[in-house]
């Protein structure tokens, strides 16, 4: 255990109680190999911070079945909202909370991998939108993603206990569907992202609105309008092939991977020194969306965007064909 404070964090308050999910394990190329069955906690006692975490695999195969057995962990860590620095023995790195989000960069010794790790929590305080990726140095070895849900009395009340074993195994079928968005139907995603500087400090809110139309099975049209704290609008055409996710213009390039709900994205904003670096993960059969952009100017970080976007179908603009 390391020194604190007083008080807890701001964060550290946000993730009060016990959160339990079985999130998916992908490896470097997409492919689900199994799943991660985990509860953890951050326990904040006499100015001082501890976090516990168990895992359990579950119908894992291949080669990373045997370099992440690992269980119980416990580790140190300074807590802060400005940097929440891990001590070990289990995870050495830190973190940076924004608001409800946290973007952390940590090593684990038990699993030989530098981690990448997102958790953004819902406005219901009670879900997690979490992702890791685990690299070898600069490259990839294995994408972990998933939900978790909060409680207090998981060990102790049978009813809690069946409910949180019964949200995992809808976990468990959901985890392996692909990041595929509506084939045949036009609509749009709307909703208001928190907008944080660099500094960790709130800017404001932008409204998102993300008009989609399919031109193909695999191929639609996408207009970006955002208002608020950060004004752009950009039009690109999108392209799936498997997990492969393509933006190809006019307005932005790029591609990106996904890893069952969640995509990792980075587009390039055509003719100028910007980009979005992002996770966005599918939530729900409602196309339901939790939406993480960095947005980089220079090659340098200015500001984080996170929330939800709600997807409000329209026309079906693909339909069965007539000679």
């Amino acid at each position: 255990m390391t020194q604190s404070s007083n008080a807890p964090s701001q964060w550290q308050q946000r993730i009060e109680g016990e959160w339990h999910g079985i999130p998916s394990i992908f490896d470097a190329r997409g492919n689900h190999v199994g799943y991660n069955k985990v509860y953890r906690s951050s326990v904040f006692e006499h100015g001082q911070t501890v976090y516990y975490m168990d895992t359990r695999l579950h119908d894992m195969s291949g080669p990373l079945h045997p370099r992440l057995e690992a269980t119980k962990f416990a580790f140190g860590v300074i807590d802060s909202d400005q940097d929440r620095v891990y001590l070990g023995p289990d995870f050495f790195g830190e973190g940076q909370p924004y608001g409800g989000l946290v973007d952390s960069n940590y090593y684990s010794p038990a699993w030989q991998a530098d981690l990448r790790t997102l958790v953004h929590i819902l406005p219901d305080g009670k879900t997690q939108v979490y992702s890791s990726q685990l690299y070898e140095g600069p490259t990839l070895l294995s994408v972990f993603n998933g939900i978790y849900r909060n409680v207090s009395d998981y060990h102790t009340n049978p009813a809690t206990k069946a409910s949180i074993e019964a949200f995992c195994e809808t976990e468990k079928v959901n985890g392996r569907q692909p990041h595929a968005l509506p084939e045949k139907h036009a609509g749009v995603w709307t909703g208001d992202l928190e907008v944080y500087g660099e500094d960790q400090k709130k800017v404001g809110v932008t409204h998102v609105s993300m008009r989609y139309r399919p031109i193909a099975l695999l191929r639609a049209e996408v207009t970006v309008e955002m208002t608020g704290a950060i004004e752009r609008s950009f039009t690109y055409t999108r392209f799936r092939n498997g997990n492969l996710h393509t933006f190809d213009g006019p307005g932005i390039y790029g591609n990106g991977l996904s890893y069952g709900r969640a995509l990792y994205t980075i587009q390039h904003f055509y003719g100028e020194a910007a980009k979005i670096r992002g996770r966005e993960f599918i939530i729900d059969d409602n196309y339901t969306m939790s939406a993480v952009w960095q947005y980089l100017r220079s090659d340098r970080l200015r500001n984080y965007l996170f929330g939800v976007l709600t997807w409000t179908p329209g026309e079906q603009v693909l339909t069965p064909r007539q000679r």
